[in-house]
This record gives structure tokens, sequence and C-alpha cells, in this order.
């Protein structure tokens, strides 16, 4: 099963027409997420590992799928995705061993993807 891409395409079309019946509402909200994740005293990369863990917190599949493909894309590893993702554990308990599964799934699919993989699968060997 998929945990990033599907979930991203799932939520593409609602998305968009929200998106258009409240541009501005979303034009803010890209302001304030372009702002907050912005290198600074912390850089992208454990920004986007901040806001993967609190997707997690949060049970939000979307927001897992979305910070997950970021947090690749800002050179997180599976072992920082996978520590990110544990001290949810503490902070959110048994639910986050569920969603926190689908949120190390979802990384992997995504690094696997910027690896060449497009599957997702690991390479035998």
């Amino acid at each position: 099963m998929s945990y990033g891409k599907a979930v991203r395409e799932e939520l593409r079309v609602p998305a968009r027409a929200l998106r258009h019946a409240i541009p501005q509402v979303y034009a803010g909200y890209k302001q304030l997420h372009d702002s907050a994740l912005a290198p600074g005293a912390l850089d992208a990369k454990t920004k986007e590992l901040i806001a993967l863990a609190i997707a997690v917190s949060k049970e939000c599949d979307g927001c897992i799928a979305a910070h997950a493909h970021a947090a690749v894309q800002h050179g997180a590893s599976p072992q920082e995705a996978a520590e990110a993702i544990g001290v949810t554990f503490l902070m959110n308990g048994g639910p986050a061993t569920v969603y926190g599964a689908r949120a190390f799934a979802a990384f992997q699919e995504f690094c696997n993807q910027q690896a060449g993989q497009p599957d997702g699968h690991q390479p035998d060997g």
C-alpha cells in the first residue's frame, strides 16, 4: 500500500476545488508555510522532520505525505526520519505507532522514488 504518492493524488482534486473557492485563504497559508519552513536557525530539513513528526501526532495522512516528500527533497535520511517519528511515540502514545509506520512508509517511498525506483521498492540484492 502506498502512503505517500497515492495520498497526494487522492487529495489533489478536492484540494484544488477548495483552493479555487477560497484563494485568499490558500495564499495566506502558503505565505505562512513558506515562512515557517524557510531556513533560519534551523535548516529546512530539520523543520520538515519536525513537521513530519507533528503530522504523525495529528494523524494527518495528507500532512504525512507532504512532509515526508519534502523531508526527502531536503536530504533527510531514513534514520533521521525514523528518529523524528520515534519522538512522536513518546508524545502521542499508541496512535503514533500506527501513523508513525505510515509516515516511515511514505518517507521510504519518496526516498526510493528519488533514488530512481519509482515503484517504491528496494532493489533486490
